[in-house]
């Protein structure tokens, strides 16, 4: 019997929900990026390979040791924006796991791409 498994999409932490959800009553830019994430948790809950499989050898050490990943994962988000996460499962449900949003330039900071 091939059964489907529940998808769900959610915050490594309640202190970043609440940030998510600040940035929906925010200034004019916050809440765009809101629903660049709302857009971006629908398209993870439908599918948790949606994004692009970092490898391991490009994880930020605080990644490993603060969330103990096993696999990482960033979904490139208008304007430069990315969304880091992580993909939890059993053979029952999947969660797709919010470590974070960044700027692309924070990005590339913290994965080694650029020094400053």
């Amino acid at each position: 019997m091939n059964q489907e498994r529940l998808r769900k999409v959610g915050f490594v932490e309640p202190a970043l929900k609440d940030s998510f959800n600040k940035l929906k009553e925010g200034k004019v830019d916050e809440k765009q990026l809101a629903e660049y994430l709302d857009r971006a948790m629908d398209d993870l809950e439908k599918n948790e390979q949606a994004g692009i499989r970092i490898p391991s050898k490009q994880w930020p050490k605080e990644y490993i040791t603060k969330f103990d990943i096993k696999n990482l994962w960033k979904y490139d988000l208008p304007n430069g924006w990315r969304v880091i996460y992580t993909i939890k499962g059993n053979n029952i449900e999947i969660i797709s796991v919010v470590l974070e949003w960044i700027t692309h330039k924070d990005y590339e900071r913290k994965f080694g791409y650029r020094r400053s």
